[in-house]
């Protein structure tokens, strides 16, 4: 397998942050890219005006690339937050408000993938407390996907850079992702399996490819160590994506790396014949 045979988009909140939000769509399309995909682009709130997400499909349209993959409002992403639903308060409540926003507009652009980030652990509060609030703000979540005709992504992180975040193995995922199928009986759930996170955690790659593709439903790749290009660092993803594929995986692979000191336009030379 190589890489021609990957249907690859380009994460627009990582690669080509150089640019304004609204310029990203073109210079991804100017790359070569068809598709693309976002964490939520509007971290100070759940609920930007009408305006701005029109503004965004706009863009997107005219650029002729489609959003394949989007996440909810995740608190502060980049910085130190991974996700609300979980946290108590006012950020679940923000979740909570973000969740039909998020699926329109996601059904507006023709988008089927919406990932659901858990949340760090709070001090002081019991994780039980936590993990009850994340299941229902997720079977909400789940229900509004499927309403759209989505799929909700639950993703495993990774331990090193987000040491608070519970989910930080294929497994545990997978756990979460059996339990929001179980209570809203849509089996429209399914596990965000991004490479980059799963290598920081020592896990078993193929193992965990060869566990659990059947329920993966979007992924992500960065090299390790140092979260750059394919062919920056030391991962067999060429080879971990052909396994992918012959395990039955057919989807969208996402680019969520750092282009490092050049621009992102320069930063996908190992895609070259």
């Amino acid at each position: 397998m190589s890489y021609s045979e990957q249907r690859f988009d380009v994460n627009l909140s990582i690669l080509f942050t150089e640019l304004p939000l609204l310029e990203r769509p073109a210079a991804a399309a100017a790359a070569g890219f068809g598709a693309v995909e976002l964490w939520w682009p509007w971290i100070d709130t759940p609920t930007p005006p009408q305006a701005e997400l029109d503004a965004l499909k706009k863009a997107l349209d005219d650029a002729g690339t489609r959003l394949v993959g989007l996440n909810f409002y995740a608190g502060q992403l980049p910085g130190p937050d991974r996700g609300a639903l979980s946290v108590p308060g006012a950020e679940a409540e923000r979740f909570r408000a973000n969740v039909d926003v998020a699926a329109d507009f996601a059904a507006s652009v023709g988008c089927t993938a919406l990932n659901a980030l858990y949340g760090n652990r709070v001090e002081g509060v019991e994780p039980h407390l936590q993990d009850t609030l994340a299941l229902d703000n997720l079977v909400l979540a789940a229900r509004a996907a499927d309403r759209v005709g989505a799929t909700l992504l639950i993703e495993a992180l990774n331990q090193p850079e987000s040491p608070l975040y519970p989910l930080v193995s294929a497994p545990a995922a997978i756990e979460v992702v059996d339990r929001v199928n179980a209570a809203t009986g849509l089996g429209n759930a399914a596990f965000l399996l991004d490479l980059y996170h799963l290598s920081m955690n020592g896990e078993d790659l193929a193992a965990v490819i060869d566990s659990y593709a059947d329920r993966t439903g979007h992924v992500q790749i960065a090299d390790n160590p140092g979260r750059g290009a394919p062919g920056t660092g030391s991962l067999p993803l060429e080879d971990l994506l052909g396994r992918l594929r012959k395990a039955g995986y057919d989807g969208w692979v996402g680019l969520e790396y750092k282009p490092g000191d050049r621009p992102s336009a320069e930063a996908f030379g190992w895609l070259a014949p």
